[in-house]
């Protein structure tokens, strides 16, 4: 009777680096690092910012990045991304939100380094960064002027946007960046900043107020180079009522 060979396995990864699971030791498999990169967008005399900072360690020394670093072993990711940034920027009690993985094999000069992204949008007022632990600085830089970053931190930083803007159109988080009293031009050129669009301003206007989420208050600018205009809120409680209603912003 012949000898019957027992098939070699068949890898559905086609490359030339592809190998059984099994001839891997599982040691292997616990030797990759895991980090945490924060995106931060701020926004400041009508421009839309991000916070970076200047790297104080290896790699990259000097470079501009976004705040991040590595998980310890045990804490979880979303502990991770808020004592990452408090360590280096000094921000703490940050709303954030998770937008993508990125594993590129070699997206980390010292080795396999997986990364969470997370984003936020913040009122650069109430906010004092300050450089922390390894940063060398950290600055509030205009989206238009972000030179080039370290790693794969371009990538992350216009994902980031493009995330943002999403929300944007179609959930009233810009009111977060605004005073509680605000005029419609306030609004207009914020949203404008943040989708980086222009409107027509009668036609913005007209949305904005059938929309029915701000409450005039019947009161007027002060102290202004121009004609005073009038002063409104939003009406965070309408608002939800809308939306258990089935009402969708669209911006």
């Amino acid at each position: 009777m012949a000898e019957i060979k027992e098939k070699e396995p068949v890898l559905e990864q086609k490359s030339q680096f592809a190998v059984p699971y099994y001839a891997i030791s599982y040691d292997k498999f616990f030797q990759f690092g895991l980090s945490v990169d924060c995106v931060v967008f701020g926004y400041h005399e009508k421009r839309l910012k991000v916070l970076l900072i200047k790297r104080g360690a290896e790699p990259y020394l000097g470079s501009w990045a976004l705040p991040g670093d590595l998980v310890y072993p045990n804490e979880n990711i979303e502990v991770a991304a808020k004592r990452i940034l408090k360590d280096l920027t000094g921000i703490s009690e940050l709303f954030m939100e998770q937008t993508k993985v990125y594993g590129k094999v070699d997206r980390h000069p010292a080795g396999r380094v997986i990364t969470t992204a997370y984003y936020s949008l913040i009122d650069i007022a109430k906010h004092d960064p300050h450089a922390s632990a390894w940063a060398e600085g950290v600055y509030w830089v205009d989206l238009e002027e972000v030179p080039g970053l370290a790693f794969d931190h371009d990538e992350i930083l216009e994902d980031a946007l493009q995330t943002l803007r999403q929300r944007v159109r179609h959930q009233p988080v810009g009111f977060e960046l605004l005073p509680q009293k605000f005029a419609l031009a306030d609004l207009q050129a914020l949203y404008e900043a943040l989708l980086n669009e222009v409107y027509d301003k009668a036609n913005f206007r007209k949305r904005i107020l059938a929309m029915n989420l701000l409450i005039n208050l019947k009161e007027s600018q002060k102290d202004v180079p121009h004609r005073p205009a009038r002063l409104y809120s939003f009406d965070k409680k309408r608002y939800d009522e809308l939306i258990a209603k089935g009402f969708s912003f669209e911006l």
